[in-house]
C-alpha cells in the first residue's frame, strides 16, 4: 500500500545552500516533484509506470510553461539537486536513501515484533543485520559465500561511499562500529557532505577502512569547515 507521506524537515529545507541559490521559481518547481516522486515508481524517480515524466510532462503538471520548467530545471542540475538516471529520469537521492532505510526498519520491526519490548531494546538494524549473518550458507567456495556476507546496513555505506576500494577491511571495521539506526544515518549523511567537500573533488578520498577507523563521520557531521561545497539535505 502506497505511504500517503514522507519526511520531511524545514530546518533541512531552508540551510540547504545549494537550493537556496536557485529562484523561489526552481524551488517551487522541485517541492512538486519531489511529491510525483513519492508517487513515482520506482519510488524516488520521476516516473509514472515506466514512463520518464519529460519537462513537456512537467510543464502540464504544474501549469507552468515549458520555457519556465526548462530554465527551472537548469538551475536545479546545475546546483547539482538531482540526478539523471540511465532512462533520463530525475531522482532524488535523499528521498532513495531514506526508503532504503525505511525497508530495513520494517524488516526488523517484522523479525523481532515491537522492537521496544524487545530485551535490552535491541535496535532494529542490529536484529536484521544478524539474521542475516547466521543465514548466509557455508559453502567450500570462498568466493562465493563472501558474497552474502555483508548486512543491508554496510551495503548502505559502501554504495554511499565514494571510494571502492577494500571492502573486506571496511567490512571488518563496520562490524567493529555495528552501527545503530540513528548512528547509521548519521554516517550517510556525513558521506554526503563528505563526497561535496574541496578535498574530495580534488581527488583527496581516504580509503573506506581508514574513514571508518578514524571515525570521520564525526569531523565531516560536526566541523564544516568548507560549507560552500556541502551536499545539501534534499539533493539525496
Amino acid at each position: 500500500m502506497k505511504r500517503p507521506s514522507f519526511q520531511f524537515y524545514p530546518s533541512d529545507w531552508l540551510r540547504d545552500t545549494a537550493l537556496r541559490s536557485c529562484s523561489i521559481g526552481a524551488r517551487g518547481l522541485w517541492i512538486d516533484m519531489i511529491c510525483f516522486m513519492h508517487e513515482g515508481s520506482p519510488y524516488g524517480y520521476l516516473k509514472v509506470g515506466n514512463k520518464v515524466i519529460l519537462p513537456e510532462n512537467l510543464s502540464r503538471m504544474t501549469g507552468i510553461t515549458l520555457q519556465e520548467v526548462q530554465g527551472y530545471l537548469k538551475e536545479l542540475q546545475e546546483a547539482n539537486v538531482y540526478d539523471i538516471d540511465i532512462d533520463g529520469a530525475i531522482f532524488s537521492r535523499r528521498m532513495i536513501r531514506d526508503e532504503n532505510v525505511r525497508k530495513l526498519r520494517a524488516e526488523g520491526g517484522k523479525l523481532g515484533g515491537n522492537p521496544n519490548l524487545m530485551v535490552g531494546k535491541k535496535d532494529i538494524l542490529k536484529v536484521k543485520d544478524k539474521v542475516i549473518q547466521n543465514s548466509t550458507p557455508s559453502s567450500s567456495s570462498a568466493s562465493s559465500s563472501s558474497k552474502n556476507i555483508y548486512t543491508p546496513s554496510f551495503e548502505l555505506f559502501w554504495n554511499a561511499y565514494p571510494e571502492k576500494k577494500g571492502k573486506g577491511g571496511a567490512w571488518a571495521s563496520w562490524k567493529k562500529i555495528n552501527p545503530n539506526e540513528e548512528l547509521l544515518g548519521k554516517i550517510l549523511k556525513s558521506i554526503d557532505f563528505y563526497k561535496e567537500s574541496k578535498r574530495v573533488k580534488d581527488g583527496f578520498i581516504k580509503n573506506p577502512q581508514t574513514w571508518l577507523n578514524q571515525r570521520c563521520w564525526e569531523d565531516e557531521d560536526a566541523n564544516f569547515v568548507d560549507k560552500s561545497n556541502l551536499a545539501p539535505e534534499w539533493r539525496v
